[in-house]
């Protein structure tokens, strides 16, 4: 397939930048490697404008968190003209929003565990003791784990909340669920194999994410088949829900009476050597480069 010219864009100007740019230049070595004429194209650094005028037929966004994967640049390649890779604008920002997306969750019957919005004046007791303990404090619409806690005690809530509104004005509790995280990749209409994460840390981290060499993953996820299956549907359903399309990664847990509770949707998930969509798509028979393919003939504008 003939893609003409076509900009990874990486970098930006998220808090997961450092991130986007490895992904980023995963993902040109990669499609470059199979003949397509990719070029980078870092939008902190270059107006989007520029994307008309070097005359780039197509947009691989490998950007992560605000400003790329949250419906901004999206909207901003639609206006252009520009086919991009990934959700659209609506589905990019729904996802992007963790609270509404639990809420579109919650109206579709699929399970989330509760949460509540946290501001400054916030009870945090009343919080802990409605929620229960330990509890997951997240800024909104950040990626990464990035300034996320694991509170276990009441008193701890309204620090995790501070270190939080630094990167968010909105701030959500999420109950912690007991259990195992797991992870699926969507391309396309397949929901790839399940991943199970491992770490020694409270929880999957940023560090345990892109730095450690003592996170496992588990692939096989030694689910029995009929329980994975019906979990890799849950994972197409939540994908669905919110308007979701190309490709993506879903995160939920599963507590330890095997009932599963979904965490969030990535829209445009890492693509770098630690990052899970490739590891699964790898483990389906697809490799690398071939995963960028697809991902890339699956680009559209709206």
């Amino acid at each position: 397939m003939n893609f003409g010219k076509v900009a990874v864009l990486l970098g930006g100007k998220s808090a997961e930048r450092a991130v986007s740019l490895k992904s980023g230049s995963m993902v040109l070595h990669a499609l470059r490697s199979r003949g397509v004429d990719a070029q980078p194209f870092d939008p902190a650094e270059r107006g989007l404008e520029a994307l008309i005028e070097e005359r780039f037929g197509r947009a691989f966004v490998a950007l992560h968190g605000r400003f790329g994967e949250d419906g901004i640049v999206q909207g901003a390649l639609e206006f252009l003209g520009i086919p991009y890779t990934g959700s659209g604008v609506l589905a990019s920002a729904l996802a992007m929003d963790k609270v509404r997306a639990k809420l579109l969750w919650q109206a579709s019957g699929l399970p989330t565990p509760p949460h509540e919005l946290l501001e400054a004046g916030s009870d945090f007791r009343g919080v802990a003791a409605r929620l229960g303990l330990p509890l997951m404090v997240k800024p909104v619409s950040e990626g990464s784990s990035i300034g996320m806690s694991k509170v276990r005690a009441a008193a701890d809530l309204e620090e995790a909340y501070t270190l939080a509104v630094n990167y968010d004005r909105a701030v959500m509790a999420e109950k912690f669920i007991e259990g195992s995280e797991l992870t699926g990749g969507i391309l396309g209409a397949q929901a790839l194999p399940l991943i199970r994460l491992e770490t020694p840390r409270d929880f999957y981290d940023y560090e345990a994410k892109y730095i450690a060499d003592d996170t496992r993953y588990l692939l096989p996820s030694g689910l029995p088949g009929e329980q994975e299956r019906a979990l890799q549907g849950l994972c197409l359903a939540a994908f669905r829900a919110l308007g979701c399309q190309g490709w993506g990664r879903v995160d939920l847990m599963l507590d330890r009476a095997g009932r599963p509770y979904l965490l969030e949707v990535n829209t445009a998930p890492g693509m770098t050597d630690h990052s899970l969509v490739p590891m699964a798509a790898r483990a389906s028979g697809l490799s690398y480069e071939d995963l960028c393919l697809r991902i890339l003939e699956g680009a559209h504008v709206g």
